[in-house]
């Protein structure tokens, strides 16, 4: 069943057209760069619940992905994971959101040696606020998007329609170019 529904899920993802707006899932959030990022409270692949407020003083990064385990959400993952010690060093922290839950995220997380938390959205509701919720051949996930979250929780960049393989770098040199804009 779980090849079927990844299978399902790559194919949603190697360019089926997306319906952007769901029934019965309420508005769509849309936040805009300069807002203050929506709050939230989720659970990690080790079970502790994390939400922005842990954060305050540190930027952050939260980067949401379709999958556990499909190749461009391996990709990704895996980048950030090689990046961390420059993201920590230039002072941002990093979380992972998707729709999978916490013990699919806890095998995800040991395989690939993750040293960040990925965020549990079951329920879809941070997707549905953060504006990232869609869905193909009938398989919810959540769009690969990137926000960029400064040491006061407002939003100061979004990644749309990101490059897994390039999405750490576009952070890296945004955050120093913020830094020194700041300074």
């Amino acid at each position: 069943m779980r090849r079927w529904l990844t299978l399902l899920a790559m194919i949603g993802l190697l360019g089926l057209p997306a319906m952007p707006a769901l029934a019965g899932t309420g508005p769509q959030g849309n936040p805009q760069v300069g807002q203050v990022a929506p709050a939230f409270r989720l659970q990690d692949q080790n079970g502790h619940w994390r939400s922005p407020a842990d954060y305050h003083g540190h930027w952050l990064v939260v980067y949401f992905y379709p999958k556990d385990f499909t190749p461009g959400c391996t990709t990704e993952v895996c980048t950030f994971r090689d990046e961390i010690l420059k993201l920590r060093q230039a002072g941002a922290d990093v979380v992972g959101v998707s729709l999978d839950n916490v013990k699919s995220h806890a095998e995800f997380a040991t395989k690939y040696h993750v040293p960040f938390p990925l965020l549990s959205d079951a329920n879809r509701q941070v997707a549905i606020q953060y504006g990232v919720l869609t869905s193909a051949v009938g398989l919810h996930f959540a769009k690969r998007t990137t926000f960029l979250i400064d040491p006061n929780g407002k939003i100061t960049r979004i990644y749309r329609d990101v490059d897994p393989k390039e999405n750490a770098g576009q952070v890296l040199s945004d955050l120093a170019t913020l830094k020194k804009a700041t300074a």
